[in-house]
């Protein structure tokens, strides 16, 4: 690996490991990437509707994880582990605005595209969960901080393994 690619590739690793460290300080705020993953969320309840009600609702978070998990999947294949840590960064993200919307199910408090259902607060009151919102929501939030922290460790050791193997 060339020098420049290398420096891109840690300043990538870097930027991501800062701009996620803000967002997991407060993932309740609306940023920039979000606009994608609302995008996704949406489109996987339509993605998922042949499945019924509950899965039709659960679809939207289904689709907002697995789109960014293809691409890590995708970079695995290509033994390209840095490229792959990034959109594992992408799932972390979206494990952050999953449990905002988790612990949002009994106070309904988010706009919601098209002022529609919440999807939480049917699949947790379904379940006879909606009590647990808090604990699930950070329990959610705390499976993102650990992904984060695995991608920004695994995006810095491939460069050093790589650093060993030229």
């Amino acid at each position: 690996m060339e020098t420049s690619e290398r420096l891109g590739r840690l300043s990538l690793t870097l930027a991501l490991a800062v701009y996620g460290f803000v967002c997991l300080r407060s993932p309740e705020t609306y940023r920039w990437l979000d606009g994608v993953d609302v995008t996704i969320h949406e489109t996987g309840h339509l993605v998922f509707a042949f499945g019924g009600e509950r899965l039709h609702l659960l679809g939207g978070t289904l689709l907002q994880l697995f789109m960014p998990l293809a691409f890590v999947f995708y970079f695995v294949r290509q033994d390209d582990p840095h490229s792959a840590s990034v959109p594992l960064w992408w799932v972390a993200q979206n494990f952050w605005n999953v449990s905002v919307y988790v612990s949002d199910a009994r106070t309904q408090q988010l706009p919601l595209v098209g002022g529609g259902d919440h999807d939480w607060a049917i699949l947790l009151g379904g379940a006879g969960l909606l009590a647990w919102d808090q604990t699930l929501g950070q329990v959610v939030y705390l499976v993102g901080v650990l992904l984060y922290a695995f991608a920004i460790g695994w995006g810095l050791w491939s460069l050093r393994s790589r650093d060993a193997s030229d």
